[in-house]
C-alpha cells in the first residue's frame, strides 16, 4: 500500500513553469536594456516605474463589472453611482500607489564582507527628498524575502536584506526590486535597480596550527598592562573572527556594544604566513589555517605578511591589511578576483 505522506510530499508536475521562467527572463533582460547600469544615487523617475493590479486589484475590478452589470440589467441608479465612485476611488488608488514611489531615492548599497558560511546582508540606505509621506516601501533581491520601511518626509532609512550563507569567493548581486501596493493593495508599483554589486565572502578562520616562528623583535610582555606590553590604542567594534580574549567584556556587561581592545604594536613581533609552507592537501583548510592565522595576528597587534602563489603582501597591521590579506584568500584560485578598490566592508 502506498504511503500517503509519501505521496503529499511529491513535487506537483508544472508543465508551464519553464515558460514562466522564460518570461521573467526575457522580460527581466528587456528591462535591463531599457534602463541600463545604474549609478548610485538613483531617483526613481516616471518612465522607470511599473505599475499593475495585484490579485486583490483584479478581483475588485471583476466585482465593479458585475455591479455595472447588474445596475445596467435592473436600470438600477443608484447602483450604477455606488460603481462609478468605486471606480473612481480605484483611479485615485493606482495613482497613490505610483506616487508612493516616484521620487525615491536609492542613495547607496554596500555587502559588507564576511566569513563563509556566515549569513551576511546587503545594505540599502533610501532617500526621501519630498514632503510626501512615503509608506510601506518593500526592497528584495530577486526570489528574495522583502524587507519593509516608512520613509516621513525628507528622512533617510536603512535597512539589511538577508543574504544565505556562502562559500568562499565572490557572491554577484546584479539587480535590486523597490516596490510598494500602499495604500489599500490593490496596486503594485515597482522598479528594478541594476547597480552591480558584489559579496565578498572570506575563508572560514579554522586550524589549530601554531602560527610560524616569529622573523622580528618578539615581544616578550604578552599579558596586557605589564611593564613591557605594547601601549593602549582604544576601541574597535567587534568584527566576525576575533578573538573572544580581546573583547572588552567590562563594557558589554555595562549594555555598551561589542568592543575589542586594540594595543599600539610599536614591539610586536613580526610574522610571515607562506601558502607553500603548509602540508595539508586539501585547498580550502590550507586557506582557512591562514586565514585563522591573520585573524589571530591582527587581534595580537602583530605586523604580519602573507605570501600567495602570485601574491605578496608586505607586513603591515591594521583594518585594511586585514582585509586585504582575507580578500586575497578569498579569491584564491578564482578567475575573477576582487573588484578593483574594493573598500574594506568586513564586519
Amino acid at each position: 500500500m502506498p504511503d500517503p505522506t509519501a505521496t503529499a510530499s511529491r513535487p506537483r508536475w508544472q508543465p508551464l513553469a519553464p515558460l514562466g521562467v522564460f518570461a521573467r527572463a526575457r522580460v527581466a533582460e528587456w528591462i535591463r536594456r531599457r534602463q541600463g547600469i545604474d549609478v548610485l544615487p538613483v531617483t526613481l523617475a516616471r518612465r522607470r516605474l511599473y505599475i499593475l493590479p495585484t490579485r486583490a486589484g483584479i478581483a475588485f475590478g471583476v466585482l465593479l463589472v458585475l455591479m455595472l452589470l447588474a445596475g445596467l440589467n435592473y436600470t438600477n441608479s443608484l447602483a450604477l453611482l455606488f460603481t462609478f465612485v468605486l471606480a473612481a476611488f480605484t483611479l485615485v488608488a493606482m495613482q497613490q500607489c505610483h506616487r508612493n514611489l516616484l521620487g525615491l531615492s536609492v542613495v547607496t548599497l554596500a555587502a559588507p564582507a564576511v566569513f563563509a558560511r556566515t549569513s551576511g546582508a546587503l545594505e540599502v540606505t533610501l532617500a526621501n527628498p519630498s514632503e510626501l509621506d512615503r509608506r510601506r516601501l518593500e526592497v528584495a533581491l530577486p526570489d528574495g524575502t522583502a524587507s519593509v520601511i516608512d520613509l516621513p518626509p525628507g528622512a533617510r532609512g536603512r535597512l539589511e536584506l538577508p543574504l544565505p550563507p556562502a562559500e568562499r569567493g565572490i557572491v554577484h548581486l546584479e539587480r535590486l526590486r523597490v516596490a510598494t501596493a500602499h495604500p489599500f493593495g490593490l496596486f503594485r508599483a515597482w522598479t528594478w535597480i541594476h547597480s552591480p554589486n558584489v559579496l565578498l565572502v572570506y575563508p572560514r578562520p579554522l586550524g589549530r596550527q601554531p602560527m610560524p616562528t616569529a622573523r622580528g623583535p618578539q615581544s616578550a610582555a604578552r599579558a596586557r598592562g605589564g611593564a613591557d606590553a605594547d601601549e593602549w590604542a582604544g576601541l574597535r567594534p567587534f568584527r566576525d573572527g576575533d578573538s573572544p580574549r580581546q573583547v572588552d567584556w567590562k563594557a558589554y556587561a555595562r549594555e555598551a556594544p561589542l568592543l575589542v581592545k586594540e594595543y599600539s604594536a610599536g614591539g610586536a613581533e613580526l610574522r610571515l604566513f607562506d601558502f607553500d609552507e603548509l602540508t595539508d592537501p586539501d585547498l580550502e583548510r590550507r586557506l582557512s589555517q591562514l586565514a585563522r592565522w591573520v585573524v589571530d595576528a591582527e587581534a595580537q597587534g602583530d605586523r604580519y605578511g602573507l605570501i600567495l602563489r602570485g601574491t605578496h603582501l608586505k607586513p603591515d597591521r591594521g583594518p585594511e591589511h586585514r582585509h586585504r590579506c582575507l580578500a586575497a584568500l578569498a579569491v584564491f584560485g578564482i578567475a575573477d578576483g576582487p573588484p578593483d578598490g574594493a573598500p574594506d566592508r568586513s564586519r
